[in-house]
């Protein structure tokens, strides 16, 4: 179940194909609302929502921002710089102020792995996971879902080549998760050194060296973003050289099927995981990827809130 206890959205690991296409299915309904220009519903009223960021965000952050506001909720933005988070309070006791303060909806992102999933131990709130560590980022890849099958319709047999920073990624743990509930062959192409060293198995996905392999015939290719702090680990040799080796390219889409599509979830380091003309290209989705975060993130919030409907 992807929903933990009915109260949470904590990963997309247990989730099923019925889970996602609960959230998907909804996410069409709220997209209408999303490109309506009366973007404004009552199906939060009377609702709370917090988001309580430990780490910076745009996208993730603002999409979740509008989801709540575009559907009457009261909602509140906390940054951990500007907290009792400075001045030494626990996560317990920050989860408890909120909780005393009748949140209905927690979003966190945090630094460390696993913090989503204490802070929805103690608290009545409901706790969606925005991101923590190089866990995973489930709302992420239940957007880029929809997109997916916005674009393609079925998603079970699709294959999905997932190009670079794999071992710190948290996206590409939580798209491996989906895709493979939803039927679909996942391939990680990058450089060794960032692979993770233990066992890929959990993830059911294929791993090459070689990104012509990974991206020949695919219905779906994904950049990631290369954290340039990994640079200073000395992980890969420069970043010029990433982008000779597994940078995504016209020469290098044109391996994939016609048509396939190119996203990523953002920021992009354009012209190090992307070039500028396939970023900027007919078949690149990533402007929608943000769009839909809207609405994938509206029906969530309503999902949670209404727990007695999952």
């Amino acid at each position: 179940m992807m929903f933990s206890n009915h109260k949470d959205l904590l990963g997309l690991k247990t989730a099923t194909r019925e889970d996602i296409l609960k959230v998907l299915d909804l996410a069409k309904e709220m997209k209408k609302l999303v490109l309506s220009e009366n973007k404004k519903s009552a199906d939060l009223a009377g609702k709370s929502v917090v988001t309580l960021f430990y780490e910076n965000s745009t996208r993730t952050r603002m999409s979740f921002e509008l989801a709540s506001k575009y559907m009457s909720a009261s909602s509140a933005n906390m940054t951990a710089t500007a907290s009792s988070v400075q001045k030494g309070e626990t996560l317990i006791d920050t989860g408890a102020t909120l909780d005393q303060m009748g949140v209905d909806v927690i979003i966190m992102r945090h630094n460390m792995s696993g913090a989503p999933h204490f802070l929805a131990k103690h608290v009545k709130a409901s706790v969606i996971n925005a991101g923590d560590g190089i866990n995973e980022h489930p709302t992420q890849a239940l957007l880029d879902l929809y997109t997916m099958r916005e674009h393609l319709g079925e998603i079970s047999g699709k294959k999905v080549a997932i190009v670079g920073d794999v071992l710190h990624s948290r996206v590409a743990r939580s798209n491996a998760y989906g895709l493979n509930a939803m039927g679909a062959h996942v391939v990680f192409a990058g450089p060794t050194t960032l692979m993770p060293a233990d066992d890929l198995s959990p993830l059911k996905a294929e791993y090459t060296s070689d990104i012509r392999e990974a991206v020949k015939d695919a219905d779906v290719v994904m950049g990631l973003r290369i954290q340039r702090e990994r640079q200073k680990a000395g992980l890969f040799p420069s970043v010029r050289e990433y982008s000779k080796f597994f940078g995504v390219n016209d020469e290098i889409l044109a391996l994939a099927k016609p048509g396939a599509l190119l996203m990523h979830p953002g920021p992009v380091n354009r012209g190090v995981e992307l070039s500028t003309m396939v970023a900027d290209g007919e078949q690149s989705v990533i402007r929608e990827q943000v769009q839909n975060g809207v609405a994938v993130r509206m029906a969530l919030l309503k999902i949670l809130t209404r727990r007695e409907n999952l």
